[in-house]
């Protein structure tokens, strides 16, 4: 299985944004949901430019060990992300990746009589 959908995806997420591992596996149905994706960061490639510190454990946990864990949170508060110790506020800084309507759909108005 390619990794490049859930790539793809953690690209799209803003600066100064997060996402958890559950909302990306929700969104791509992947099977086996947020541990699949756990997969696909730790096979995550360097020099892509994917935003791996981006992406966060439930609720807004970090959950990568250190040393990692502490460049992700360096990471993540350069780019204006408030960490307090191991949590982020979601509500604050949460994203969840919105179905894009298909360009081209035709759809049927009916009229009023």
């Amino acid at each position: 299985m390619s990794w490049d959908p859930v790539y793809r995806l953690i690209k799209k997420i803003p600066r100064g944004r997060v996402t958890t591992y559950g909302d990306l596996a929700r969104k791509l149905r992947l099977r086996g949901g947020a541990r699949a994706v756990g997969y696909a960061m730790a096979a995550c490639p360097s020099g892509k430019g994917i935003p791996w510190h981006r992406v966060v454990g439930a609720g807004g946990r970090l959950l990568i060990p250190e040393p990692h864990g502490s460049l992700q949170r360096r990471l993540l508060e350069t780019e204006g992300v408030q960490v307090d110790h191991t949590r982020i506020d979601m509500q604050r800084y949460g994203w969840t990746a919105t179905a894009k309507r298909k360009t081209g759909t035709k759809r049927t108005i009916r009229r009023q009589r």
